[in-house]
């Protein structure tokens, strides 16, 4: 609300782009005369969906996500739509191939999806592109993620919301790795997780930091800060 009472329609997008228009095949005509209303960044405006597309994928990350879709999880839409921020080079979906797109935000629309039957479809697609498996989940004998170094060419593999990754899903990956918590619950929301994951792909590979030393992550006094008094 506004300092009135007023409500605050926050306008999204931009309106008709001035005359004279550029003059390159990327902008898209019907764009430019009524305006962009779309979740873009800003140097995609009034740019064709093609055209955004065909610009992602030459930058895209190694990585892709992968997720298993057994129950209408609206979590999917959000992990698409992290995958989409973090640059991830494609999204797989396991199960059902209807998913609740509404999360998502429409930016579904510039990644590149695939459908699996199963887990061991998944599996024998990424044995056949040479990618590896990293199951993202918080069971027994996981290992922390922040000690972890994920290979450049690997799919981030996450479960549904509540019951997680399946035993199908476990025994094809390579590893599983869990993010280290440090609070009270038993876990935290597989939209969340997903993005920590994605995030600390992009932290090892796009900005060359590697993994922590394992103790820092065991909750024991090596972990930096750990010894201090809590304010």
């Amino acid at each position: 609300m506004m300092d009135d009472g007023t409500a605050d329609e926050r306008v999204i997008g931009v309106g008709p782009h001035a005359r004279p228009w550029p003059e390159d095949d990327r902008y898209d005509p019907e764009l430019l005369e009524h305006g962009d209303r779309r979740n873009v960044a800003d140097r995609f405006r009034y740019w064709r969906r093609e055209a955004i597309v065909a610009e992602l994928d030459r930058s895209r990350h190694a990585f892709h996500v992968a997720i298993e879709n057994v129950e209408d999880d609206r979590n999917i839409g959000s992990i698409v739509r992290t995958a989409n921020a973090m640059g991830a080079g494609a999204f797989h979906i396991m199960g059902r191939r209807r998913w609740n797109r509404r999360g998502a935000m429409v930016t579904d629309r510039y990644q590149h999806e695939h459908h699996h039957a199963d887990m061991a479809a998944l599996a024998a697609w990424a044995r056949e592109h040479g990618y590896a498996l990293f199951a993202i989940d918080n069971v027994t004998g996981a290992e922390p993620l922040e000690a972890a170094r994920l290979p450049e060419r690997c799919v981030l593999v996450l479960g549904q919301e509540g019951p997680g990754l399946s035993a199908d899903a476990l025994a094809v990956c390579e590893r599983v790795l869990a993010i280290t918590q440090y609070g009270s619950t038993r876990s935290m929301n597989v939209a969340a997780a997903g993005a920590i994951a994605m995030h600390a792909w992009v932290l090892e590979h796009a900005w060359g930091r590697g993994p922590i030393r394992q103790g820092a992550v065991s909750g024991s006094p090596e972990r930096p800060g750990a010894d201090r008094p809590v304010p």
